[in-house]
């Protein structure tokens, strides 16, 4: 009995063994043939493959990986990342799955997907695996750029040159970071130096034209960011950087030509360039008072990403527009017809008679005297100072004090202000006693309400 025993202790033990040896056979040539798969583009075939050996071992981490590779070819990012997620955490680098390309791809797609910290962790561990290679210093001195540490973004910076003293990028990039430390003279002479190496790296245009801008020299920008359009990478951010230059020139026209552009060059409808830019396109709308083309812009943002800046306040704030024609036609009038709207507005509305109307950057002035029924007698008649605003910021303090000094000087008896956008709590208080008075959104509404408009 002892003796069957022991001999069936061994034949399980063989057993068990000559599996072990064949799964060693068999699963490298199993890997090999998903490899191959990949390297025929036959990704679906090479996902299938390996979703078979992770049934049979949830823990073959090989596997995992060449699913991972699979879904990386396929262009299934997402996927992607989940697999090389659960590799990184959980294999064991011994030689078997290439450690340094593992974390090439796993911080790329990090950087797609905007996460920062694990991106940066991954290149400061690329630069110990690989410490000759510029392009993993160059990258770790981006995503502390990303994070507003200046000082560190330098450093790595230097060192991606100091390994490759063509590093074209490295260049461009150290030149911005030294330009926003003030730099200047230094700034200028790397991004001459990035440009000199290779004129046909476009992407150094994006960078000269980022000096220029904050330099305030718009023309120069602009030219710069052209020539920066020939990167594909860097096409959408070329245009909203032109945009933004014509805008700050108040060339409203071109500036819509390019936050369009950026729009419609758009690879991601939710990426931070294409909500910028159709951010900064309702702006153009709303300061050009296309109110509807503005809240258009607002709605797609706000679908998209329910806090980005104020877009929320700002579909509040013109909530009204879509359903009081009243407010909506003193937003979007023109500017041509915008000071006999409001004539109307302070006459029917108001009961005060326009004597001089001046247009000013914000709207409409008014000097005005009171209209009343024994008009006809010749009585000298009170001035009032009437301000009409059309601009999209609440008012503050300083104004108010500015309309009170105005109206002091003209020996008005009272000023007032309208606005659509309300005031601010230091502006309220400010006119408190004092003889101004603040007519904010839902006043106003009634006085256009009344004057019919």
């Amino acid at each position: 009995m002892i003796q069957l025993a022991i001999i069936l202790i061994l034949a399980v033990s063989i057993c068990f063994l000559t599996v072990f040896v064949l799964k060693s056979i068999f699963q490298p040539k199993k890997l090999d043939s998903i490899a191959k798969l990949i390297k025929q583009q036959r990704f679906v075939a090479a996902e299938r493959a390996a979703k078979s050996l992770i049934a049979k071992n949830p823990r073959d981490y090989m596997a995992h990986y060449y699913l991972g590779k699979a879904y990386l070819a396929d262009k299934k990012n997402e996927l992607a990342l989940m697999e090389f997620k659960l590799v990184n955490q959980n294999a064991i680098f011994d030689g078997h799955i290439p450690e340094v390309d593992f974390r090439k791809q796993i911080s790329q797609l990090f950087i797609k997907f905007n996460q920062t910290d694990d991106a940066l962790r991954e290149c400061l561990l690329l630069t110990k695996l690989d410490p000759m290679n510029a392009e993993n210093y160059y990258t770790c001195g981006k995503l502390y750029e990303q994070k507003g540490k200046s000082e560190q973004s330098i450093g790595f910076y230097q060192k991606a040159i100091q390994r490759n003293r063509k590093h074209v990028k490295a260049h461009a990039a150290y030149a911005l970071a030294l330009f926003r430390m003030k730099n200047v003279a230094e700034a200028r002479k790397e991004i001459d130096l990035a440009i000199a190496l290779s004129p046909e790296t476009f992407s150094s245009y994006y960078y000269l034209g980022k000096i220029l801008k904050e330099q305030k020299d718009y023309s120069g920008a602009v030219k710069a960011f052209e020539k920066a359009l020939r990167d594909p990478e860097y096409k959408q951010k070329s245009l909203l950087e032109r945009g933004s230059c014509y805008m700050m020139a108040n060339s409203m026209d071109n500036a819509i030509n390019e936050f369009d552009k950026a729009v419609r060059a758009s690879k991601n409808d939710s990426s931070q360039e294409t909500l910028y830019a159709r951010y900064f396109l309702a702006a153009c709308y709303e300061k050009g008072r296309n109110i509807d083309k503005a809240i258009e812009q607002w709605q797609i943002i706000y679908k998209h990403n329910h806090s980005f800046r104020d877009v929320g306040a700002k579909l509040s704030e013109y909530k009204d527009v879509q359903t009081n024609d009243s407010l909506k036609e003193y937003l979007t009038c023109s500017s041509a017809a915008f000071p006999e709207l409001c004539k109307k507005a302070a006459l029917e509305g108001m009961g005060m008679l326009a004597q001089k109307i001046d247009t000013m950057k914000w709207g409409i002035r008014l000097m005005a005297t009171e209209q009343k029924k024994d008009d006809w007698m010749n009585v000298r008649k009170q001035l009032y100072l009437i301000d009409f605003h059309r601009d999209t910021e609440p008012i503050e303090d300083t104004e108010i004090r500015t309309v009170l000094d105005t109206a002091k000087s003209h020996n008005c008896a009272k000023a007032f202000v309208c606005t659509s956008s309300g005031f601010t709590s230091s502006a309220t208080g400010f006119a408190e006693n004092r003889p101004i008075e603040l007519i904010g959104k839902e006043r106003l509404e009634a006085i256009l309400a009344k004057a019919g408009i």
